[in-house]
């Protein structure tokens, strides 16, 4: 079959790099990619917020099945878009999709269902929120409602940040804000715990951490992601056992009154405190960089595995994992996340010379006339797997010291709660 994969970050680029080794797979197309997916695809420069030219291209491509990468297109109601055709689509519908378009309706649900996650407040005004905070603990959270491309969250240690948070986010830093979510600060060690669902049933598809602050030891503002490594060290069977039935179970029954149900990768943000896990957010799509770093340990075909999730029949597929370590390193462009310089030059691609289990994966980047420019905040993911988190961090220093990219910078500190230096 002919596959399409919407999206152009590193994300895109992961689910390219596995749905190519599909058994399935013919021809993949790409809306819009970037240029590591040129390299292996075909890529197709449109407005992905477009849905008619999707499915125009889709038709004239003889696409049979897309795959949704980011969140925005998935919010705005892509899946219902493509209900009636013959094209196959993975991805939640719009009404599900509100567990990440709406952190407070995902808060509504947890309320509902009786799903442990922090104690919150919502505000539909910024006098109102400021009047709380001026009685608040600290420290304490901050949310956007809407989708903020993972930098909609304020960590605030003291009143004064807080109210910045508050006004910035009315004042309409992430778009028009009706209303702000403040919420109890949770102490624990974070997870990512990633499902995926044919709308019957589900199964786990891994574990992760990832790193979101922009500096060394997790300090900063938050950006889109510096990194991140799989397995989780917090994952265990009795804790899974809490995650199944204190969280996932009740969130797909709480969709189902609702009249709806869940197809697609499902990513569960948790802080797991005293080996308790609390709901910290909901994403209907694979995290990024976290899907880079997941994806080269899956054994099983992600295309099998995918069209049976729109076929709901996930049940009769077995999926399988390396028993390895995986580190991602992000490359970045100097000044993110705030202002940075597109359409740089990137040298030393070519001369790199990757083994078995070392991926170079792009995000924002473009070919002109063979040459390779960064065109985004994130650029580039260095993944390397490995026996230890040690050995796969180290490999993926040395590469990206061998690109000395001079406008870019990276994290080398990605998995140090996982390593020992």
């Amino acid at each position: 079959m002919n596959v399409g994969i919407i999206g152009s970050g590193g994300r895109e680029h992961a689910l390219c790099l596995k749905i190519k080794d599909s058994n399935l797979v013919k021809n993949i197309y790409c809306f819009p990619g970037n240029a590591g997916t040129s390299l292996i695809s075909e890529n197709i420069d449109i407005d992905i917020d477009d849905f008619e030219q999707i499915k125009k291209m889709a038709i004239e491509k003889n696409i049979s099945l897309l795959i949704v990468g980011p969140e925005k297109q998935l919010v705005n109601g892509i899946v219902d878009f493509f209900k009636n055709t013959n094209i196959k689509i993975f991805g939640p519908n719009k009404t599900a999709s509100q567990l990440e378009g709406s952190k407070i309706f995902t808060k509504k649900l947890c309320k509902k269902y009786n799903i442990p996650t922090s104690k919150f407040e919502i505000f539909e005004n910024e006098d109102e929120a400021i009047k709380y905070l001026d009685n608040s603990n600290y420290p304490i959270v901050i949310k956007a409602d809407g989708l903020a491309s993972g930098k909609g969250v304020y960590i605030c240690k003291s009143n004064n940040e807080a109210k910045n948070a508050v006004s910035e986010i009315f004042n309409g830093k992430f778009g028009k804000a009706n209303c702000v979510l403040v919420e109890e600060f949770l102490n624990g060690e974070e997870m990512s715990y990633f499902i995926i669902c044919d709308g019957k049933e589900y199964k786990t598809f891994q574990t992760a951490q990832d790193h979101k602050r922009v500096g060394e030891g997790d300090t900063g503002p938050n950006t889109g992601g510096m990194g991140s490594y799989s397995p989780s060290r917090l994952s265990n069977k009795n804790l899974e056992a809490k995650i199944k039935k204190k969280i996932i179970a009740p969130t797909l029954k709480g969709l189902k009154q609702l009249n709806t149900n869940y197809v697609g990768f499902l990513y569960v943000g948790l802080m797991i405190s005293n080996d308790e896990p609390y709901l910290i957010e909901f994403n209907v799509r694979m995290g990024d960089p976290e899907c880079q770093t997941i994806l080269p340990l899956l054994k099983s075909d992600l295309g099998e595995i995918i069209l049976s999730c729109c076929n709901q029949n996930l049940g009769s597929q077995k999926i399988e994992w390396l028993n390895k370590k995986s580190l991602c390193v992000v490359l970045c462009s100097n000044g993110y996340p705030g202002i940075f310089k597109k359409k740089v030059i990137i040298k030393n691609i070519d001369n790199l010379n990757l083994q078995e289990g070392q991926y170079l994966i792009h995000a924002g980047t473009k070919y002109i006339d063979k040459d390779l420019y960064s065109y985004g905040g994130r650029v580039l993911n260095i993944v390397v797997i490995s026996n230890t988190f040690e050995k796969s961090q180290k490999k993926a220093l040395e590469i990206l010291k061998q690109i000395n990219w001079k406008n870019g910078f990276y994290r080398k500190d990605i998995g140090y709660k996982v390593i020992n230096i």
